[in-house]
């Protein structure tokens, strides 16, 4: 059972740890845009390109609001996906443990008919001690 928490206390470890690196990949990356934004003025950039080529606007504000849309969609999705795994993994887990107790009590059960059998089998070879001695005894007494 102490290997089994191990096992469960590495898999964690490497759970939070993976989980750890991608949000200092995530902050890293947000702190880069900021720099690039700040320093670059990148949106101010975006800008002054569409008032000097007002051909290429393409319907810009449709654009964002559809990346907007869409970035809130997939932040929910994730976070749905995310309630959904941690429930499936809840549930592994109680499955797992049930199955230990199933196979820790077989082989009690297996363990105690074991030793009952050769309890069993020992009664049965002292009884035929006997009966054997009692024949020779009564072998000799009738010769």
């Amino acid at each position: 059972m102490t290997d089994i928490q191990n096992n469960k206390d590495k898999n964690t470890e490497f759970h939070f740890s993976s989980t750890a690196k991608d949000l200092v990949l995530l902050v890293a990356a947000f702190f880069l845009a900021l720099v690039l934004s700040y320093f670059f003025n990148i949106f101010g950039l975006i800008v002054e390109f569409l008032q000097k080529h007002p051909d290429k606007i393409f319907y810009v504000d449709e654009i964002v609001t559809t990346l907007l849309t869409l970035s809130i969609g997939l932040t929910i999705f994730a976070w749905r996906r995310w309630l959904e795994l941690k429930k499936e993994t809840a549930e592994r887990m109680k499955k797992q443990e049930e199955l230990l107790r199933i196979t820790a009590t077989q082989a009690e059960i297996e363990r105690i008919i074991s030793k009952q059998l050769h309890i069993d089998m020992d009664q049965m070879k002292q009884d035929v001690r006997e009966i054997l001695h009692f024949l020779l005894n009564k072998n000799k007494k009738a010769a």
